[in-house]
């Protein structure tokens, strides 16, 4: 037992490698108490399984390889050894960490991407985006973990960064179009100004959402065509998304002659709320005569529509004509139509052959 191995007793080796063994299976029963722990959390709160989903799958894929080297260096620091072997050992150990934190993060990411597929099943488009934003994660986690290790091994990465940010700034102008909608796409994902299945108007154009890819978003027209849209200009132009309309206000006049009796001006307003009142999913809100101007009387009823539905404000608009065409000729009311008087002036040339005559 007094025997040296590399400057240190036999003993003190013995107790090195106990050492790491506890530390070792330390950490891997640490690791299987959190994940019973956060299964049960799971189990009861489902509310809470998607979080609780992401920390066991990160959990889960602990290496026992690096519980083993980071024991073995535990282990180690309590022999002496040579500075350089110390320096070996220490460098080891913390890249396997490092490459232990960017698996956790890898498949912390993939579990949510999961997760959202499962949820978004139906929005494929959706789906897409997340597998964009998940892909952009992942490189960007293994690209800092692996510069990080470079720099443990004493790898000068300055130089490698300065490079990759001018290649990156090369590669970003000659792609700008192509990155631009990218984040557009992203930034529709994440803010939702809309979603697959909106009908839209965009400028002078309409129509129904039918796909959010990550370069462009489709389009259908009322006309049956199919609109493709640039996601960054898209995002530059004003979005009506009428779907997302929670009342519509409407708005409508009509004029009567002018040999209306004023009784019977009096009574249309009541006589229109009553109409527009009767029926369902309807706010009424006034009408009023409006103005004396021609063709005639004009009456203004403005009322609003509890429903995004355009086939339900249609329906209910066209109900609302018939009852008020009904109403004016219960009360013997006629319509007035625009009418021009057109005065003719004699020539004078036929006036003197007349006299003559």
């Amino acid at each position: 037992m007094n025997a040296l191995v590399l400057g240190n007793p036999l003993a003190d080796w013995l107790i090195a490698l106990v050492a790491a063994a506890v530390v070792a299976a330390g950490l891997d029963a640490v690791k299987a108490i959190l994940l019973r722990r956060l299964s049960r959390l799971v189990a009861a709160d489902p509310g809470n399984a998607r979080a609780a989903g992401s920390f066991v799958a990160a959990l889960s894929s602990t290496r026992l390889a690096v519980l083993v080297l980071v024991g073995l260096y535990a282990g180690a620091s309590l022999l002496v050894l040579p500075e350089r072997a110390q320096l070996v050992l220490s460098r080891i150990a913390i890249a396997a960490v490092l490459v232990q934190c960017a698996l956790w993060g890898d498949h912390a990411v993939r579990a949510w991407l999961a997760g959202t597929r499962a949820r978004q099943a139906a929005d494929p488009d959706r789906v897409t985006s997340s597998a964009a934003i998940a892909f952009l994660l992942r490189v960007a986690l293994w690209a800092v973990v692996a510069l990080m290790i470079l720099d443990n091994l004493g790898v000068n990465i300055t130089t490698l960064v300065a490079s990759l940010g001018i290649g990156g700034i090369a590669i970003a102008l000659a792609v700008q179009s192509i990155l631009g909608d990218l984040f557009a796409s992203l930034s529709i994902v994440l803010d939702k100004p809309f979603v697959v299945g909106d009908f839209i108007i965009v400028d002078t154009m309409l129509g129904t959402v039918e796909r959010i890819g990550l370069k462009t978003t489709r389009v259908r027209s009322l006309g049956g065509e199919q609109i493709v849209f640039s996601n960054a200009d898209l995002l530059k132009s004003r979005i009506q998304n009428l779907r997302r309309m929670e009342a519509r206000r409407v708005v409508f006049r009509f004029d009567l002659t002018y040999e209306t009796p004023e009784p019977t001006l009096r009574l249309l307003p009541g006589l229109i709320e009553e109409i527009v009142v009767a029926q369902p999913q309807v706010r009424f809100d006034r009408a009023h005569l409006a103005s004396l101007a021609a063709p005639g009387y004009t009456f203004e009823t403005v009322y609003y529509v509890d429903s995004a539905d355009y086939r339900v404000f249609m329906d209910t608009q066209q109900e609302i004509y018939l009852r008020i065409v009904a109403m004016l000729e219960e009360q013997g009311v006629r319509l007035a139509l625009p009418a021009h008087s057109l005065h003719l002036a004699e020539p004078s040339g036929a006036a003197v052959l007349r006299q003559a005559a």
